[in-house]
């Protein structure tokens, strides 16, 4: 029996391609963003090529009650979701004092309250079903302080944090939860956050279909933390084994050479 996919962000970058991917596997999905335009074409493309259902909901997921507006649209369609990908999320760059408090507010209500809502509001279906897969988009970021984007990184690092304590609690219930920490990412996201900065535009950066291509597959094996990178995985243990204080020097030090 076909699995269905709820993938939010799923208009551009890892969370199009997510889309893509679970479509070619023969899956039907459920795709929020706010340009619903892009959903629509992606719709059409996705159920002439593949066969699959696919129900949009145009959403800006910034608002508070934009979760529970979702659930009970498919529960009003009787839309049953197997899978649960929280993909969207903002970012931002520069000094916190200087920053703009409304574009922060959203990247919290965002990163951190819609994916809570979403996860509290599709968990309790899950375990009745006894099973079930959700995969939080968090990011390397979420492994140390950011300056010059400390609202983010300490966004990611909750997801991060999150992810693992409700993976361990649903453990025993057929459900996996798998928190996906990729770097920089060739996506739409990335050349908003990162705006002029001529060092990140020059680096070569790994695809969102690359990037997808891992999440998805260490959703479906029911990994915990999925870093995709060699290089990745390395910085990612290295922070656990040298002081806090060194960490924020050296990160400050890494952001501020971006400029």
């Amino acid at each position: 029996m076909s699995k269905t996919a709820l993938i939010t962000g799923s208009s551009g970058g890892i969370g199009y391609q997510l889309a893509r991917i679970h479509a070619e596997k023969g899956g039907n999905l459920v795709l929020v963003a706010r340009r619903k335009n892009k959903l629509d074409e992606l719709k059409s493309e996705l159920e002439e090529k593949y066969k699959v259902k696919v129900h949009v909901i145009g959403k800006d997921l910034f608002f508070p009650d934009a979760a529970r507006e979702v659930y009970d649209e498919l529960k009003q369609h009787n839309i049953s979701i197997d899978y649960l990908i929280n993909n969207a999320g903002l970012g931002d760059i520069g000094l916190f004092a200087e920053s703009d408090w409304d574009k922060q507010e959203k990247m919290i209500n965002l990163n951190i309250t819609t994916l809570i809502h979403f996860t509290w509001l599709f968990l309790p279906d899950m375990i009745k079903k006894k099973s079930g897969r959700i995969l939080n988009v968090a990011s390397t970021a979420s492994f140390q302080p950011g300056p010059t984007m400390s609202v983010y990184f300490a966004t990611k690092a909750f997801v991060l944090s999150f992810s693992e304590a409700i993976g361990s609690e649903v453990a025993d219930k057929g459900i996996t939860v798998t928190a996906l920490c990729p770097g920089s990412t060739e996506t739409g996201f990335h050349s908003a956050a990162i705006d002029g900065r001529r060092e990140l535009r020059q680096r070569k950066l790994p695809s969102s279909r690359k990037i997808a291509e891992y999440g998805y597959m260490a959703m479906m094996k029911g990994k915990s933390v999925a870093i995709p990178g060699l290089k990745n995985k390395f910085l990612a243990t290295l922070v656990r084994f040298v002081p806090r204080s060194l960490v924020v020097k050296a990160a400050r030090m890494i952001q501020e050479n971006k400029h």
